[in-house]
């Protein structure tokens, strides 16, 4: 399993996610991406107003993934094991899941993190 997480780079928690799942990347098969970049959208097939609303995981089969399931996702990819989405699938889990996802993704720029991405990479935005 290979892809693309897309995440939002003008966020300092959500970039240091990002360079978390970076370090776990046994494989070679994780590639990131902000959903800033102009492409995002159309790449993704969600419009434009709601591109922010998740992380996005777009695997090389086509296959996209929302959230906290994008995030297993890519885990998954780094680690080279779909483990962490078939613990996400457990019924209960996906729940506990999304639920903490939705009230992290509502409260972002209030966790601490690290120098946005988009502040340091300018041109990828």
């Amino acid at each position: 399993m290979s892809g693309t997480l897309f995440f939002d780079g003008a966020c300092g928690m959500c970039t240091r996610a990002m360079y978390f799942v970076l370090k776990l990347d046994r494989t070679g098969g994780l590639r990131m991406a902000t959903l800033q970049s102009d492409d995002a959208p159309e790449r993704l097939g969600v419009p434009a107003s709601r591109i922010l609303d998740a992380a996005r995981w777009l695997d090389d089969d086509g296959d996209r993934y929302d959230g906290a399931e994008a995030m297993n996702a890519a885990v998954s990819a780094a680690l080279g094991t779909r483990l962490p989405l078939r613990i996400y699938r457990i019924p209960g889990v996906r729940w506990l899941q999304d639920a903490v996802y939705g009230w992290v993704v509502d409260h972002r720029y209030r966790f601490p993190g690290t120098t946005p991405y988009c502040q340091s990479h300018p041109v990828a935005c």
